[in-house]
């Protein structure tokens, strides 16, 4: 087939899945790691790393973005928190489909579409429009059904598993736990 397609990864253990699918079908596959959402920059770096040990081990190429451009996630999201998701995507995808575009690649996609906690049509829908403004298709697949497997693969690999999107406000939803109304102090 020969077809060369950039695959926008947000972590190792969301990548199994895509990376294998893609190959199956033939494409020649490289990862390209930007995620200026990730926070604290701790966690940035353990993804970081468990992505490049991934890549090494299963041969997947791959162009890191180290850069850590939280400001920029933020100064997108602020006061657009309802929307961050959408400001997110956009802003992932919208590098990604340059990068696609810069590297001559005949299509790009990501990793979130296999995540059943992203929203999926969203990420479609932005992943298309970045595509169509930077002259490059961008390659919609539903990655989901492959989700389960290739977590418990990660677990049985001993992968870092984050718990949480990565961004501030997705780790305050994993922790925070507002009073209930009418109790007091």
């Amino acid at each position: 087939m020969d077809i060369r397609i950039l695959l926008h990864n947000c972590c190792a253990p969301c990548s199994i899945y895509p990376v294998d699918y893609l190959r199956e079908k033939g494409f020649m596959v490289q990862g390209y790691f930007f995620n200026p959402n990730i926070h604290p920059y701790t966690e940035f770096t353990k993804r970081l790393d468990v992505l490049k040990n991934y890549a090494a081990e299963v041969g997947l190429k791959m162009v890191f973005d180290e850069s850590y451009c939280l400001e920029e996630f933020i100064q997108g999201v602020a006061h657009r928190e309802s929307n961050r998701c959408q400001v997110c995507y956009a802003l992932r995808l919208e590098r990604a489909a340059r990068v696609a575009k810069r590297g001559k690649f005949d299509c790009f996609s990501t990793t979130l579409l296999v995540s059943p906690f992203q929203k999926h049509n969203l990420v479609r829908e932005i992943g298309q429009a970045a595509g169509d403004k930077n002259g490059v298709p961008f390659y919609y697949t539903d990655f989901r059904p492959g989700y389960k497997d290739a977590a418990a693969r990660s677990r049985e690999l001993g992968m870092y598993r984050q718990q949480y999107c990565g961004c501030i406000y997705s780790e305050k939803e994993r922790y925070y736990r507002p009073p209930k109304k009418g109790k007091s102090d």
